[in-house]
Parts: structure tokens; sequence; C-alpha cells
């Protein structure tokens, strides 16, 4: 075996432990804070207040 092909497999090797930690890295959760989120929460809580003003 000679030096070449030794480091062609180290880089191959290199390369493929690279690209699984990659694959397996966790995601992040995304939070619902967006400018949507929160209109809808706040719509949602005037609606249950004037409801709950009426009597409904």
């Amino acid at each position: 075996m000679n030096k070449k092909n030794f480091l062609i497999g180290m880089g191959l090797g290199a390369a493929a432990i690279g690209t699984a930690a990659i694959a397996m890295k966790p995601r992040k959760k995304r939070k619902m804070k967006s400018a949507m989120g929160k209109a809808l929460k706040t719509m949602g809580e005037m609606a249950d207040s004037i409801s709950d003003s009426m009597g409904w």
C-alpha cells in the first residue's frame, strides 16, 4: 500500500464522517413567536372578551 491510496482513503473516510455528522445533527425547534402568531392570539383573546361581556 502506498501513501497515495492511504491518503485518499483517509480523505474519503473524513468526508463520510462529516456527512453523517451533519445528517444526524438535531434541528432547532421553532417557537411560534412570529407577528402572525401574536396577532391571531390577540384576536382570539379579544373575541373571548367580547363574547363574555355580551353574555354568549
